[in-house]
């Protein structure tokens, strides 16, 4: 009877050791974590810094868009270094509204800007998705949340059938760029020689 005892109390001993252990080694979200939401923070600051957003932003001629990005659309890209990476980044300006159009978004861009979206190239982010960093702006600057409330910084629903990473690996070239294949190098193709 002790040694059926002493065993009931070591397997709950190691039981609640093994689950202990578990609830310490935290998994790191793909996205909406404490690191992607403060990169994303210093990204925001340096692409005002930069006038690529905020309210002396530059901005591109609007054409129009599709879900689920806006009606309208205004994009521009360039390069950035931010903390030692320099990397392309492509700043998606997304306008809807009652009364939205190319024209209504050229002479008054802040009353129907819904969304800034911006994909970022951080040179081993992400090697599976060409690097990139995704992360959804409210037009204030502040980051956008999914259904869930996860904050959308990082990368955004990587390995799910549906959202950023899943439909811009669709685009041509590999880049995971739909309006151009500038960003196209053989390594993101499959099977083409590095």
């Amino acid at each position: 009877m002790k040694k059926m005892v002493m065993t009931l109390i070591t397997s709950a001993i190691l039981i609640g050791t093994s689950s202990n252990l578990l609830a310490d080694e935290e998994i790191a979200p793909a996205f909406g974590g404490l690191d992607d939401v403060v990169y994303s923070e210093n990204l925001w600051t340096e692409m005002v810094t930069q006038h690529l957003v905020g309210p002396d932003a530059l901005l591109s001629t609007p054409y129009e868009g599709q879900p689920p990005h806006g009606a309208i659309l205004d994009t521009v890209d360039t390069r950035l270094t931010l903390r030692g990476n320099e990397g392309e980044v492509i700043i998606k300006r997304n306008y809807d509204g009652e009364g939205v159009s190319k024209l209504t978004v050229a002479n008054d861009p802040t009353k129907y800007l819904k969304a800034v979206t911006v994909m970022y190239r951080r040179a081993g982010y992400d090697p599976e998705n060409q690097d990139w960093f995704w992360v959804k702006y409210k037009p204030d600057g502040s980051l956008d949340v999914d259904s869930n409330g996860v904050e959308l910084a990082g990368r955004i629903a990587k390995g799910m059938a549906e959202g950023c990473i899943a439909c811009h690996r669709t685009a041509p070239g590999g880049d995971y760029v739909f309006n151009h294949d500038r960003y196209k190098t053989t390594s993101n193709i499959p099977g083409a020689p590095d």
